[in-house]
């Protein structure tokens, strides 16, 4: 749920404001905005989908081209005549191309970045939410093809449309690249290993290295700007400007959102994929720590009311790794093969490999006085047996009731697991209540002291404003009041904390007037602010949250009395 802060309209981007190109009043707050047509914003976003699309296009390309190296490097293989070549040519060429194929998307990955935080600046959007949710979907909707393409190719769709002998199916004048003898889930764990390890590595490097040398650069232009000057010992502010800028988080979400789905849309082909992760994040963590502490600036801390469109693309990914695992087992793995020639045939599988391969038909064996055998569940002519059929319900059973099972537990879990304990849940509705309750009761005390009540008589009615679940607080007055001399006045004086440039709180007494344990002084978090004046001086009633847990209205006013106690 969101916080009372995030309940308010927010505020529009400098960017936009800058480059807006009218003014328009602000249906929310009245106040006249920077304001850009919808349709423009549309038409724009539009064009930008077809760049996406565009770009999408380009890694199938590349894809394609992949699919064609490790075609062509394993016929040169086995023309080699080398023995020991022709029989890994598979694997050789399995791997180089997964390298190669890690560099194209490292290449890719950066092009697009770029090219999607311009398409997102053109596309004027309002607020800073808009723009990095906008941002992020674009960025990561390209990451997820370009990283997964291979390893989805792999999985699903290699080896199922090689044909038969006599009747092969072809792409751009080559056969369709069949699986390795140990099927395609060996080979798609080699590549997810390359592709999630080798990111990983590559990330880790640039993550030590950049900000290195971005701060060896930086310095040399400092020094070269200094030039002549008089050399003395800097300063530790003018130390800390030296250091490099923060540039977000973003990164850093990105790279843990891609390796959360390496670990969950693909972890039945290869269950290793948690370790390395967890390896990764280990060293990772030491890495930022450097990075964040040592090169880069302090960032400047910002409210946030969660992480914003990262949880939706989790929680997809979660989703979608349900549906992809259940077809990793019935379809890519032997688990249901096996399973099924046991319930028909044999309960001790023998016999299960003969029974998997099928016979070439007559009329090639007749063109090329070869027999030779091929795994598929086909008969002589080439037709799909009745086992295969069995065998293709069987699965689309399976994957039913897998996610089904899967999803049931998940909301179960949910369930049984709220995200707010019921009995927090039970005092924020107990102190919600109490504060709207004391609002109403004081409500003609607010109104008789808007209504011209003397700074001076501020101290009888003071109490009165003091029921169990309101926090009073003192206040500097706005005539000057010095808080230093309210404190030195009040009982038992305190310790303070600052409110705002001239708004400071002291010390903190209970209902009875007793003195709270310590001298320490519960911190407000201010939600909102109402004005009541008070003759000359002003008191401010707002909503805050305190330390100790209380959430209620808080009363500022001056007073010569410091006195003050939350419940």
């Amino acid at each position: 749920m969101a916080s009372p802060f995030f309940s308010l309209q927010e505020r529009p981007r400098p960017e936009f404001a800058a480059m807006a190109p009218q003014m328009e009043q602000n249906p929310v707050t009245g106040v006249k905005e920077p304001h850009f047509p919808q349709r423009d914003r549309l038409s724009r976003i539009l064009t930008g989908s077809v760049a996406i699309a565009t770009m999408l296009c380009v890694v199938m390309i590349f894809l394609v081209s992949v699919i064609m190296y490790r075609g062509i490097v394993s016929t040169m293989m086995y023309h080699t005549r080398n023995t020991v070549l022709m029989t890994q040519a598979g694997n050789i060429a399995n791997i180089s191309s997964s390298m190669v194929n890690l560099v194209l998307i490292l290449l890719m990955g950066q092009v697009y970045t770029s090219l999607a935080e311009k398409l997102t600046r053109w596309e004027m959007h309002r607020t800073q939410t808009q723009h990095e949710d906008a941002f992020t979907f674009k960025v990561f909707i390209f990451q997820f093809v370009n990283f997964y393409s291979s390893p989805f190719y792999v999985a699903f769709f290699k080896g199922r449309f090689v044909g038969y002998p006599g009747q092969y199916g072809t792409l751009l004048g080559m056969r369709n690249e069949d699986c390795g003898p140990g099927g395609c889930l060996i080979e798609l764990a080699q590549q997810l290993f390359i592709i999630m390890v080798g990111k990983q590595i590559v990330s880790n490097i640039q993550e030590f290295l950049l900000p290195k040398l971005k701060a060896w650069r930086q310095k040399r232009q400092l020094a070269r700007v200094r030039g002549s000057q008089i050399c003395q010992e800097p300063k530790q502010w003018e130390e800390d400007f030296e250091l490099i800028e923060c540039e977000g988080l973003f990164e850093e979400y990105l790279e843990m959102v891609l390796q959360f789905g390496f670990i969950t849309i693909f972890v039945a082909a290869f269950p290793l994929a948690p370790l390395f992760a967890l390896l990764n994040n280990w060293v990772e963590i030491r890495l930022d720590a450097q990075k964040f502490v040592c090169e880069y600036r302090r960032p400047v801390a910002e409210r946030a009311q969660d992480i914003g469109v990262w949880f939706f693309l989790l929680d997809v990914l979660a989703q979608l790794s349900v549906i992809v695992n259940a077809f990793l087992i019935a379809f890519t793995s032997d688990f249901l093969p096996r399973l099924l020639y046991q319930y028909q045939q044999d309960s001790q599988l023998r016999g299960y490999v003969n029974f998997t391969l099928a016979y070439s038909p007559p009329n090639y064996v007749v063109g090329n006085h070869t027999l030779c055998r091929y795994k598929a569940f086909r008969d002589a002519h080439g037709n799909y047996t009745l086992f295969y059929w069995k065998l293709l319900a069987i699965r689309l059973g399976f994957i039913i009731a897998f996610e089904h099972v899967v999803f049931f537990c998940l909301r179960l879990i949910d369930w049984l697991v709220p995200d707010v304990p019921a009995s927090l849940e039970l005092k924020v509705k107990r102190e919600r209540f109490l504060a709207k309750q004391a609002l109403a009761d004081n409500q003609d005390v607010l109104l008789t002291v808007s209504r011209g009540s003397s700074p001076s008589s501020s101290g009888q009615w003071m109490e009165r404003l003091r029921p169990r679940s309101l926090c009073l607080c003192v206040a500097v007055s706005a005539d000057g009041g010095d808080p230093e001399a309210h404190s030195a006045r009040a009982p038992n004086p305190g310790k303070h904390t600052h409110l705002s440039p001239s708004l400071r709180c002291f010390r903190w007494l209970r209902d009875d007037g007793v003195p709270s344990r310590g001298d320490t002084v519960p911190s407000l978090l201010c939600m909102g602010v109402s004005l009541v004046l008070l003759g000359g001086s002003m008191a401010f009633l707002v909503e805050c949250e305190c330390l100790w847990g209380g959430v209620g209205p808080v009363v500022l006013m001056p007073t010569a009395s410091a006195r003050a106690g939350p419940r």
